[in-house]
């Protein structure tokens, strides 16, 4: 199967309008993503979510029904959303991700599909969305490349990776992934990149996944924006120096919904069945990790949009 861009923004014309208000995940990924989508599409961050609690300012209350939830899967109807995760199990996928723009749901990838799994980060997708360039300079390479672990996953799924290369066609691929699983490479991670970030205060721990070569384990950023603004800011500097791009304004936070996120086997979900289980826990957002399990967060009512409580 071959991705088209001008496909995909016909299925969701939404993606290619100006101006939208949008909320994004609370971690790197959802931060540089904020940047590409405030300079390309001109959209408004009034928002965070990390899968537990929102963080909302007063525009988002206002426009609580057609805000887009970036890096994020969510699903109300009304909840437009861009995300890379796995949400369908076999050919059960609930329609309130027919307003979500996933490449695996675009590509029909299941619970029962994880070495097909779009590998990537929500932020490649939208480069290649978008047919966006960047400064062909190693930093910026290593900005997004940074993003979700993407040059960790291709090494370290490289055969998944190489299929999604080819789907997501007409694009400058072999720029960003040439020697992307070198030794030289990981080094100028190491000693370059890694440094940078960490004296921004753009690190907050560690992810599962380690390089081929020097065994680097990979470097993660979650925000919790009650504190973490000014990590926020110098986020969006960085990436506007090395990448050209216009920073969004800080939105200025003035409620926060808690939920509750919880984990449960995805046999038991199977065996209850997909949607009853939705139902039942009121979820209001999930990804399935892994062939085992799927994790949700619930804020314990059937309102269309927490935001409401």
């Amino acid at each position: 199967m071959i991705l088209k861009r001008n496909d995909i923004i016909n299925k969701y014309p939404w993606i290619n309008d100006q101006k939208q208000q949008f909320i994004t995940s609370a971690d790197y990924d959802g931060i540089i993503c904020a940047s590409l989508l405030k300079h390309y599409k001109n959209w408004e961050l009034v928002g965070y979510y990390d899968l537990e609690s929102i963080w909302i300012c007063d525009e988002a209350k206002k426009n609580r029904n057609n805000i887009i939830w970036v890096d994020l899967n969510i699903l109300p109807h009304q909840g437009k959303a861009i995300g890379g995760h796995i949400v369908s199990i076999k050919d059960e996928l609930p329609s309130g991700f027919n307003s979500s723009c996933n490449p695996n749901i675009l590509t029909e990838v299941n619970s029962s599909m994880f070495k097909n799994k779009f590998p990537f980060s929500t932020l490649f997708f939208l480069l290649w969305l978008y047919n966006i360039q960047i400064p062909k300079n190693i930093f910026s390479k290593m900005l997004v490349l940074h993003s979700d672990s993407t040059w960790l996953k291709f090494q370290n799924y490289n055969e998944n990776s190489t299929k999604w290369i080819e789907m997501l066609s007409d694009y400058h691929w072999k720029w960003f992934f040439r020697n992307v699983d070198s030794e030289t490479f990981e080094k100028r991670v190491d000693e370059i990149l890694y440094p940078e970030l960490k004296s921004i205060y753009a690190i907050s721990g560690y992810s599962k996944l380690k390089s081929k070569n020097l065994k680097l384990q990979s470097r993660e950023l979650k925000i919790n924006p009650d504190w973490d603004e000014d990590i926020i800011h110098n986020l969006f500097n960085l990436v506007a120096t090395h990448l050209k791009w216009t920073p969004p304004i800080l939105p200025l936070i003035t409620k926060r919904v808690d939920g509750t996120k919880k984990k449960i086997a995805l046999r038991e979900v199977k065996n209850m069945g997909l949607s009853k289980f939705l139902k039942r826990e009121k979820v209001f957002s999930y990804t399935i990790t892994s062939p085992q399990t799927l994790i949700y967060t619930t804020f314990g009512s059937n309102l269309s949009s927490p935001i409401d409580k």
